[in-house]
């Protein structure tokens, strides 16, 4: 299925509606509340075009190179990624769809405003030199980017990369579809580094698949007592009721030892290219609930501006000390009951709750005085910033998620026909 050569769906009337919605209805609230601030999370024209987006993660030398080599099939040629049994990854490596062979070097990916890495800029140009892009002529890459990641190395030099590696990935992790977390039999043990990755990740559990690569190294019994390990390694970073999905093979192109499980790898490798082929598959569906996600995130931030500065407002007197009374606020704002009044009043969920300890350096960068009430955020022909993104949440985003399953143009449907005040079913997580 990944190699079919069939013509993409077109998807560009839905996406034309998509950046629409986000311009008009979730934008003008996330940038008159400085969210992203907060969040470091700016979307982009780019981003929201661009494609699925696969994270290869895990320790050094465990395959992950190897691994997107033989997906695409780049084995002895002049396209391969450098492969080895020491660390050989040093740069965050992107793998793009172009016409030809090509590198671009990541200050040249940043400057390009079309493509989806310009947020990247901020990490500072010893970043961008450890940024490489490589456009191949692949069909694969057509339909999905590759991003290869340097090796996890316990130990002191993880300091000294020269950029903040661990903001770095969880720039790729907030954007990815699917994250690959690749060990191999030699390297199941669990440092501060890997430790602080699958923190990362705690809330992209539906997006994580465990790789155990190089398992045809392997004994039937000493493979169970690694998957074992593994699993026992693992258990107190993913703290989810249900397990990551783990798949067990070889991903390179030598024929299998023998006398290991081969029909086992086989179909352990055959499940994860049509786990791959689903992502592909439901990108615009993905694509849409990533964008109603952050429009709940930005809503909740500005809900939670607003009654910072409605506390703060209530407090003043004549006589207050505004930067005393404002300190007070921040430093204890359950003693306000700025959170508990956001659960009480507008029916959010408390995991979606930012930490409170983030809006001590928020408002240490931004002035409660430079925002306005959420109520005086309205104009005669504009409507109300609150209004619109909430109408963008319940029925503008599930119309348009629905419209790709009718097969319908989305401009035509209507929410009570459609019902598309209702929570979008997610159609990415395999039942």
């Amino acid at each position: 299925m990944l190699k079919e050569d069939k013509p993409a769906d077109d998807f560009s009337g839905v996406m034309q509606r998509l950046r629409k919605i986000y311009h008009s209805s979730i934008k003008p609230l996330e940038q008159s509340y400085k969210y992203n601030e907060l969040r470091q999370h700016e979307i982009t024209d780019g981003e929201i075009t661009s494609k699925p987006m696969v994270l290869f993660l895990g320790p050094w030398s465990v395959g992950k190179s190897t691994m997107i080599n033989y997906l695409l099939g780049l084995e002895d040629t002049r396209y391969q990624l450098y492969t080895g049994a020491e660390p050989t990854t040093s740069e965050f490596t992107v793998l793009m769809h172009g016409p030809k062979l090509k590198t671009i070097e990541g200050i040249v990916m940043a400057a390009d405003s079309a493509r989806s890495f310009s947020p990247l800029e901020k990490f500072g140009q010893n970043f961008l030199e450890k940024l490489i892009g490589i456009e191949v002529p692949h069909k694969l890459l057509e339909r999905v980017t590759f991003v290869d990641t340097p090796g996890i190395i316990e130990n002191r030099k993880q300091q000294e990369r020269g950029y903040p590696f661990n903001d770095v990935c969880q720039w790729f992790i907030d954007r990815a579809d699917l994250i690959f977390v690749v060990f191999d039999p030699t390297k199941l043990d669990v440092g501060l580094e890997l430790e602080m990755l699958f923190r990362q990740l705690k809330g992209r559990e539906s997006q994580i698949r465990i790789i155990l690569n190089k398992a045809d190294n392997l004994a039937t019994q000493m493979l169970m007592r690694v998957y074992g390990a593994l699993f026992w390694s693992l258990a107190p970073l993913i703290n989810v009721t249900e397990p990551p999905r783990v798949y067990v093979s070889s991903f390179w192109p030598q024929d299998y030892k023998p006398d290991t499980h081969r029909e086992l790898f086989l179909k352990e490798e055959i499940s994860l290219l049509e786990d791959l082929n689903q992502v592909i598959e439901n990108r615009m569906e993905n694509k849409i609930a990533f964008i109603r996600q952050h429009a709940i995130r930005v809503r909740i931030h500005a809900l939670l501006v607003d009654r910072y500065l409605q506390t703060y407002k209530d407090k003043m007197t004549f006589f207050s000390d505004g930067e005393l009374v404002f300190k007070d606020i921040v430093e204890d704002p359950d003693k306000f009951y700025i959170f508990k009044t956001i659960l009480a009043k507008t029916n959010v969920s408390k995991f979606d709750l930012p930490n409170r300890e983030a809006y001590k350096d928020f408002f240490g960068i931004n002035p409660i005085s430079s925002f306005k009430l959420l109520s005086q955020q309205c104009s005669y022909m504009g409507g109300c910033f609150l209004e619109k993104i909430e109408r963008a949440i319940t029925h503008e985003l599930p119309s348009l998620l629905g419209s790709i399953g009718l097969g319908k143009n989305p401009g035509a449907l209507n929410c009570d026909k459609t019902g598309c005040g209702e929570t979008p079913k997610n159609r990415y997580r395999k039942p």
